[in-house]
């Protein structure tokens, strides 16, 4: 059995949790969130608790097993207490602003980057040199934390660019000069 799929996911007061043939539909008082089931895998909610089972001992039903209890205890939580990352902004002249709803960056290029959040995203800027990023859907969060990390990622030489607040980046050695070479 999966270690992971097995264990009940709680359902706090207040979620109300309910399970399609095809879905599962999580609602709260942040918002809801729906995912399509894979027909190997069984949902159901007994109590205050989902139980995810699976057809067979087959690889493939092992690990969808294990993916569709994640994601339920994900959105359970999305509900609830919400995801979010930050970014944090490394350079000269790097900033970050929000402007309306739209996030705008100057990343040393000679243009603007402009980034729309999607629905269901919220983007502050809480200081100039950092980004916060929150919502009820964990992929999605990750998602755009990802996309705008890709405008500028972190270089190994200075360490500019856009990174996770707590990510270490490895630093290389520059150029040294030659030592009375020709």
């Amino acid at each position: 059995m999966s270690r992971i799929g097995r264990k009940p996911v709680p359902i706090p007061k207040g979620v109300k949790v309910e399970v399609s043939a095809k879905a599962v539909k999580v609602s709260a008082a942040k918002g809801e969130l729906t995912a399509a089931l894979h027909p190997d895998v069984t949902v159901v909610v007994k109590g205050e608790e989902v139980l995810v089972t699976r057809h067979s001992d087959v690889k493939e039903h092992r690990s969808l097993h294990g993916l569709y209890r994640a994601l339920i205890a994900n959105m359970v939580k999305g509900v609830t207490e919400g995801f979010s990352r930050k970014l944090e902004l490394v350079g000269v002249g790097y900033r970050a602003e929000i402007k309306g709803k739209v996030l705008q960056l100057a990343l040393g290029y000679s243009h603007p980057i402009i980034f729309r959040a999607p629905e269901g995203i919220k983007i502050e800027a809480p200081t100039q040199t950092s980004i916060f990023i929150s919502g009820i859907d964990k992929q999605l969060v990750g998602l755009v934390a990802a996309k705008i990390r890709s405008f500028r990622p972190p270089e190994p030489y200075k360490g500019k660019g856009i990174k996770y607040e707590g990510e270490h980046i490895r630093r290389k050695a520059g150029k040294t000069a030659a030592a009375g070479g020709k």
